[in-house]
C-alpha cells in the first residue's frame, strides 16, 4: 500500500527548551490532500528571548493567558495512534515534544507493521527526504523548498483557509506546517516516490545519505 493512503499528521512547533512550545500547528495530510488542521498560541514555561521572538513573532505578554501546551496531552496522543508524526527537520520536532511528555501511549510502529512501540517516532522528515531524492535543490530551508516545488501560491490558499489572520507567515506554526505538508504532496505526485510504502518512505526519511543510492536501487525502487 502506498504511503499516501495512511492519515499524517506534519507537525510544527514555535518555541525553544528555554521558552517551551509556544504555539503548534498540525496539518493532517490523507491521500494528497490536507484534510484537518490544529493550532493554538500556549504559555510560555520559561523566559521568552528577544532573539526567539523576533523570529516566530511571540512574546510573553501576548501568550500569557493561554493554556500551556502540556493540557493537549489527549490530541498529540490520540494523533500519534492514527498515524505517523511528519516534520521539516523531524529532530527538532521530537525534541521539543519529549520535553514535555517523553513517551506517548502504546503506538502503532509504522515502520515495522503488525509491532507497537512507546515513542512519537518514527518520524517522517521532509528534510531527509528532500536531500535524498532532490539533492541538486542545494538547501534545506523550508522557504525555499517550497519555491523550488513551486508550490507557494498553493500554501498562500491552505493559510487563507487554515491560519489565523496574524499568523499566516513563515515561522508560524501552521503555516510551516502546512508548508511541509504541501512538500509531502509534491514528493505523492511523483509515480516513483507515490509507490514506496510507509515503511519504505519512513526508512528514507532515516537514511544516511552515503547509503541513498544503493538503498534506493535494491529496496525502494
Amino acid at each position: 500500500m502506498s504511503w499516501t493512503e495512511h492519515p499524517l499528521h506534519f507537525l510544527d512547533f514555535e518555541g525553544s527548551r528555554a521558552s517551551g512550545v509556544l504555539e503548534y500547528g498540525v496539518a493532517v495530510l490523507h491521500r494528497g490532500r490536507v484534510v484537518g488542521t490544529h493550532t493554538r498560541l500556549c504559555r510560555a514555561t520559561g523566559r521568552v528571548s528577544e532573539e526567539d521572538a523576533a523570529v516566530h513573532g511571540l512574546r510573553e505578554a501576548e501568550i500569557a493567558t493561554a493554556a500551556p501546551f502540556a493540557e493537549d496531552w489527549d490530541l498529540f496522543a490520540d494523533l500519534r495512534e492514527r498515524g505517523p508524526f511528519a516534520a521539516h527537520y523531524a529532530g527538532v520536532e521530537n525534541a521539543l515534544l519529549k520535553t514535555v511528555w517523553p513517551y506517548p501511549r502504546a503506538s502503532a510502529d509504522f515502520a515495522r507493521p503488525g509491532e507497537t512501540v512507546i515513542e512519537w517516532g518514527p518520524w517522517i522528515d521532509t528534510a531527509a527526504l528532500y536531500r535524498q531524492l532532490y539533492p541538486t535543490v542545494g538547501t534545506g530551508r523550508l522557504e525555499a523548498l517550497v519555491a523550488a516545488a513551486g508550490v507557494q501560491e498553493e500554501l498562500d490558499a491552505l493559510a487563507a483557509q487554515h491560519c489565523p489572520p496574524a499568523r499566516r507567515r513563515y515561522h508560524a506554526a501552521l503555516y510551516d506546517a502546512l508548508a511541509g505538508a504541501l512538500l509531502l504532496t509534491v514528493l505523492g505526485r511523483d509515480p516513483a516516490v507515490a509507490a514506496l510504502s510507509l515503511p519504505q518512505l519512513l526508512a528514507l526519511s532515516a537514511l544516511d545519505p552515503e547509503r541513498r543510492d544503493d538503498l534506493l536501487q535494491r529496496e525502494l525502487f
